[in-house]
């Protein structure tokens, strides 16, 4: 688990890197930063659609894909991937893994929450 979380705050650390490098705004980069939770909001419909929804938006997949897209549309696709890399970052690194169909406390990483203290 240690492991897990020193890897979720090197690609915390990594995106905030590349962002910085990117020369981008920080008022973009603090608007953006906690916009793949919006992902949440498919719990409102169930377990499953809610797992499916945050897992496509708190996989690092997604952002590689946007950052290749970079390469056709320019530097903000870049900024994009970093800021979401970061996100995803510190999740991992709190501990919040990717949801299994059970409910929004179950992760790949084990419990969160209240399921945690059980």
């Amino acid at each position: 688990m240690v492991l897990q979380r020193l890897e979720g705050l090197a690609a915390l650390g990594f995106g905030v890197f590349a962002y910085a490098g990117l020369g981008q705004s920080w008022l973009v980069f603090a608007v953006l930063f906690l916009a793949p939770d919006l992902f949440m909001l498919g719990y409102l419909r169930s377990a499953r659609v809610g797992a499916t929804t945050y897992n496509l938006a708190h996989t690092y997949v997604a952002p590689a894909l946007l950052a290749l897209l970079g390469f056709l549309v320019g530097p903000v696709a870049f900024g994009l991937a970093a800021i979401w890399v970061a996100h995803i970052g510190l999740d991992r690194m709190l501990g919040y893994g990717l949801k299994l169909n059970g409910g929004f406390e179950q992760t790949h990483l084990g419990p969160i929450g209240k399921a945690r203290r059980k």
